[in-house]
């Protein structure tokens, strides 16, 4: 007797590869096999999962919808069976999206290092400085910074970043150093994706809206234009901290550093958190705010 429910492992098989033929070879299955499978799965669904031509295969709204709820089926089914077998070990997959700097230098080495321990767990990572959906893209976890503004994740803090504002010798000799941040509306700020500052003053927390001819979503054209004397920026210090130790951009307002901002293990608020991703968040929350930490001269730490 077939269940409704057959197909799903069929369906995500083809959402993946984005075809009935890989999928197939993936399953080690015949392609019919696939085709008549997702058929039955819409049938039971009463919408089509696919838009099929016969050069390419995409995903309706319904199938979208239904992906991230078809993998974690297939994961939750997976660790039931690992668990009655006597598995202990992580094992399946895991897709984690993070910005791409933190991800590279820092999340990065983490994940393989836990991959390493736990070879029966697949991690795909996607290191972008967008805004991921991970709901509707089906990823497990997410590390993010800042304020979380959406009600559908969760939020667990795994560490803190601090911002500085720092420019280059070069650029105060020839402009002057601010001593007061009333000073900086008198110089050229370099802004990055946030069109506010963070400091402190008098302990509270005080925002100001650097003035600037120049503007830039990523991080490293900032720091290009500090190192090249274009003006005064405000980075995380992980940033900037080797021209910090080496003297080619000096911070300014120290006393006035915002409080750290906070960095979060995101997922999706209505999905179980698998023992596997809470186990990756822990490593996370072990080694990443030692890994900030450990770079930073005490000179330089809050």
């Amino acid at each position: 007797m077939r269940s409704d429910w057959d197909g799903i492992e069929e369906f995500v098989a083809v959402a993946t590869s984005m075809g009935f033929k890989p999928a197939a070879q993936a399953l080690n299955v015949s392609t019919s096999h696939v085709s008549r499978a997702v058929s039955r799965l819409e049938n039971a669904i009463g919408a089509p999962l696919f838009y099929r031509t016969t050069r390419e295969v995409s995903l309706t709204d319904t199938g979208r919808t239904v992906l991230a709820q078809c993998r974690q089926l297939i994961q939750s089914r997976d660790e039931l069976l690992a668990n009655v077998s006597g598995e202990t070990a992580p094992q399946g997959e895991i897709k984690i999206t993070c910005s791409t700097l933190i991800g590279e230098r820092y999340i990065s080495p983490i994940v393989r290092s836990f991959c390493q321990e736990f070879p029966k767990v697949e991690v795909t990572m996607d290191l972008s400085n967008r805004l991921v959906d991970l709901i509707s893209e089906g990823f497990d976890l997410a590390i993010r910074t800042g304020q979380l503004e959406d009600s559908r994740l969760v939020g667990t803090r795994v560490a803190t970043r601090q911002f500085v504002v720092c420019a280059s010798p070069a650029y105060l000799e020839a402009h002057g150093h601010p001593a007061h941040l009333d000073e900086l509306k008198a110089h050229n700020s370099l802004i990055g994706s946030s069109t506010s500052w963070a400091f402190t003053r008098n302990g509270r927390p005080e925002t100001l809206r650097p003035r600037g001819n120049w503007r830039c979503n990523s991080a490293a054209s900032v720091l290009d234009g500090l190192l090249a004397g274009t003006g005064i920026g405000q980075l995380p210090l992980f940033y900037v901290l080797p021209y910090l130790k080496n003297g080619s951009l000096i911070e300014l307002f120290e006393d006035h550093r915002p409080e750290p901002e906070p960095i979060w293990a995101v997922y999706p608020q209505a999905r179980h958190l698998q023992p596997k991703v809470r186990l990756l968040v822990e490593r996370i929350r072990a080694e990443l705010q030692p890994a900030f930490t450990a770079a930073v001269p005490a000179h330089l730490q809050t």
